[in-house]
Order: structure tokens, then C-alpha cells, then sequence
């Protein structure tokens, strides 16, 4: 099930984030709408974007950095870094990626950002050209001075040279910046190649994937195209030494096999039912088109579109030619909640966790239709499932049903902790601070709760100095 959350759940800050990607002269159009970016949790987009980066990460060196691979709701081409511990990539590419290798080897190149420092580096080259510009404005400005204080002559002559260095500086510093940010790219696409091989797989999908956006540069011009482009800017030359890397490797001509090629498929189509209208998925993929990925986004686009009878039957038959996909189990289960079935909902999410048991947003969907049930008796499973979600992937809505499960248990002071914990992940300071006193103040001095009150409190009143 594809579920839109917004940024503020994760263990950054967007605005951070808003205020980095203007400094970098990354991602450009998204820095207006920056906070109102949503993000896209959904299991079986992130379990297949992980298949994809973790061989690449760990031929990286970087395989023990837990990097996370996060999903925009963008319809844009686009994928970037800004640090050592996540990877960014729009919907608008997974859909518009027709392989899974070219989606790899667009993370390919952003690990090789990542192994490389270059967010780190390039933040430091932007520190030091920015001095440096405010430094000659200076000099323009007391060139200006001075010249008002010569005679005539000299003045119109030394306020020119003042004038010509104030006009200059910005574009002399991002024009410094951006020559940077092409070195970067080369050796991204050096490393990302290197990066394919160890791992014996074929850099046609990388070079494929920018051949288009030069073909794009060319087409739009200076300051056009897409937003990738923006962030990745392309060269003929840098095409060409792209060519002679990729073609050199043994694997060029390798293809995706074919189980990969068809989850690839479902996730595209998985995109699409959900993001496009009813009509429009109709359109993509109309009933003439028999395969799984065809009929997976129509069960979606029947259920967006209210026709839920509908939408439970294409799904049971995706299930009756694939039993063992656990993501088809888990997106029955989506439909029979919606419809209020909780048990059933409940029974098909036992089937898709015994299929992909650590699947955490898995274990905490299943708490949720347990919660749903009203029924006492599972709160003690509800509570497992949940410590268990939370431990693999904090996010405000597991902390939120915990809080629920132990309160009806009985335990206000484990719940008034799920809440500060939940509260502190969506970054509302007052609730997480109000919440952390409460479990406190039940909780026994010392103990393992008290001490992650404690904790909270002390982060937040760090943040508020």
C-alpha cells in the first residue's frame, strides 16, 4: 500500500534540507515547494529499491552505513544526494525507467557521490567561494569610495572598476561552483561504472538515462529541460567519456533477469495506479493488456476509482497466478480495511508476513487492522509487532497505535513514552516535552523508559537553546 507521509517523520529536518538544496544548486524547482515535498512509504517499493542499492553500496565500501533510499512523490525525472546516509529518488523516475537497470545505475552514480564526499567537499568549496565573493565586493565597494573621494577623472574611472567588480562576483562564484559540481559529476559516473562492474552488472541503463537528458540539454538550451538537469549537468564530452567506461565492461550487453524485470514492472504499474486517475491508469493499461503488471495497476485504479468489488477480484486473481508475492497479500489487505473487513484484512496480512517476515511497515500494518478488530485479546501481539516495527524503522504512526495498545493495557506510562517518541519524530517539540514529563512521572526513576524520557527532554531542550 503506497501511504503519502510528509518529511517531518524522519530523523532530519526538511527546512534543513530547503535551505541546503538552494546553497547547492541542487534540485532548483523543488526548493519553492520544499515544504510541501511528500515522501512515499510503501513496502514493496522500498524493499526493491534496497535490492537494488545494497550490492552497489556494499562494492561502495559503504554497505555497513545503513544508507536508506527515499521515495519523492514527484513526477519528474530526478534523484539526488545530500549526505552520507540517504539516497532521493522521484516517482517520476522509477515510472519513467523502463528497466530495473537503469534505475540502478542512476544510484549507482549517487553512491558514487556519497563514497566520495562530494556533498561534504562541495559545501566547502561553496564556504570558500562565498568568502571570497563577499571579499571582492568589499574591495568594490571601497574601490567606489575611494573613487568618490579623487578628482573627477580618476572618479569615473575607479567607481567603473568598483561597479565591474559588484556585477561580477555572484557570477564569477557560481560559475566557479558549477565547474565544480561537473568534476563531481565525471568522477560520480567513474565511480557509479566501477561500481556496476564489481558487481557485475551493465552500465547501459546509466548511460542510456543521461544520453537522454544530453539529448534534452541540447534540445532545451541553457536553463531548460528537466529538473534533473538542473542538478546534473550534462556535457557532450562527458557522454562520450561515459560511453567508453560503460561499453569497456564485460557486462555491457548483460540484461535483467527476468524476476526482476517483472517486479520492476509491478512497482511501475504499482505508481502509477496510484498517482495517475482512474481513466488515465485505464488508459495506460487498458483491459487488452493480460499481464501482471496490467492488471495490478487496474485493481488499483478500480479501488481509487470506488469500485471495490472490482478492485478485490483482480487482485484475488494476481494472487491465484503469483500465491507467493507477499505484496499482493498486503495490497488485498489494504482493500479489505478500506472496506472496514478488519479480520480479513488481518488473515491476508498473516499471509504476507510469512512471506517477507521482517518486513516492518508489514508488522505494523498488521498491528493496525488488529487495533481495528476492538478486540482486547491482541493487544499483547499488537505491542510485540510494534517494538518490533519501531526498532527497524521509527516512524511517528507506529508509536502512535504502540501508544494506543499499551494504554489499553493499562500501561499509561509506556504510552504517554510511545507518544513523546511519536511526537518527537514529527518534531512538535511541546507535545514530545509535555508527553516525556508524564512518562516520567509513572515510569520508575532509572529505568529503561525513564531513561528514553529522559532523553527526549533533553534533546528538545538542546534543540530550543
Amino acid at each position: 500500500m503506497c501511504r503519502l507521509t510528509n518529511s517531518v517523520v524522519f530523523d532530519w529536518a526538511w527546512h534543513g534540507l530547503a535551505g541546503l538544496l538552494a546553497t547547492l544548486f541542487v534540485c532548483q524547482p523543488m526548493v519553492a515547494s520544499a515544504q510541501s515535498l511528500r515522501f512515499i512509504r510503501d513496502a514493496e517499493i522500498e524493499d526493491l529499491l534496497a535490492d537494488y542499492a545494497k550490492p552497489v553500496f556494499r562494492a561502495a565500501g559503504l554497505g555497513s552505513q545503513h544508507i536508506k533510499v527515499r521515495v519523492i512523490q514527484d513526477n519528474t525525472f530526478n534523484a539526488f544526494v545530500l549526505d552520507g546516509r540517504n539516497v532521493f529518488i522521484n516517482t517520476g523516475a522509477l515510472v519513467q525507467a523502463e528497466t530495473p537497470n537503469a534505475v540502478i545505475g542512476v544510484l549507482a552514480h549517487e553512491t558514487g557521490h556519497i563514497a566520495g564526499g562530494h556533498m561534504a567537499a562541495l559545501r566547502a568549496k561553496i564556504s570558500r567561494d562565498a568568502s571570497m565573493a563577499m571579499l571582492m565586493q568589499i574591495m568594490g565597494i571601497g574601490a567606489m569610495i575611494a573613487g568618490a573621494t579623487g578628482n573627477m577623472g580618476d572618479k569615473a574611472t575607479t567607481t567603473g572598476i568598483g561597479q565591474s567588480v559588484l556585477s561580477a562576483t555572484p557570477d564569477i562564484a557560481q560559475r566557479s561552483i558549477l565547474s565544480y559540481r561537473r568534476v563531481q559529476e565525471y568522477s560520480a559516473d567513474q565511480a557509479g561504472i566501477k561500481f556496476l562492474t564489481a558487481t557485475h552488472q551493465s552500465g547501459k541503463g546509466m548511460l542510456v538515462t543521461f544520453q537522454k537528458f544530453a539529448d534534452e540539454e541540447m534540445l532545451a538550451g541553457v536553463g531548460g529541460g528537466s529538473s534533473y538537469l538542473s542538478s546534473h549537468p550534462m556535457a557532450r564530452d562527458r557522454i562520450a567519456q561515459l560511453t567508453q567506461l560503460a561499453s569497456a565492461s564485460p557486462y555491457f550487453d548483460d540484461l535483467d533477469p527476468p524476476e526482476r524485470q517483472l517486479r520492476h514492472d509491478l512497482m511501475r504499474a504499482k505508481l502509477v495506479g496510484f498517482l495517475e486517475t482512474p481513466q488515465a491508469v485505464f488508459n495506460h493499461y487498458p483491459a487488452s493488456n493480460t499481464s501482471l503488471a496490467a492488471r495490478y495497476a487496474r485493481s488499483i485504479a478500480a479501488f481509487n476509482g470506488s469500485a471495490l468489488d472490482q478492485a478485490l477480484g483482480l487482485i484475488e486473481g494476481l494472487i491465484r497466478d503469483k500465491p507467493d508475492y507477499g505484496y499482493f497479500w498486503e495490497q488485498k489487505a489494504d482493500f479489505l480495511a478500506k472496506r472496514g473487513k478488519h479480520a480479513e484484512a488481518v488473515a491476508a496480512l498473516r499471509k504476507a508476513l510469512e512471506m517477507i517476515p521482517s518486513q516492518s511497515l508489514f508488522q505494523a500494518e498488521l498491528a493496525q487492522e488488529l487495533l481495528g478488530t476492538q478486540d482486547k485479546r491482541y493487544l499483547p501481539e499488537i505491542v510485540k509487532l510494534l517494538r518490533k516495527a519501531v526498532v527497524a524503522d521509527e516512524n511517528s504512526d507506529a508509536y502512535r497505535q504502540l501508544a494506543t495498545a499499551y494504554f489499553g493495557l493499562g500501561q499509561e506510562g509506556e504510552a504517554d513514552l510511545a507518544s513523546a517518541q511519536a511526537s518527537a519524530l514529527e518534531g512538535r517539540t511541546k507535545d514530545a516535552k509535555g508527553f516525556a514529563k508524564r512518562a516520567q512521572a509513572i515510569l520508575p526513576a532509572g529505568s529503561q523508559g525513564w531513561l528514553k524520557a529522559d532523553d527526549i527532554l533533553n534533546i528538545q531542550e538542546q534543540q530550543s537553546q
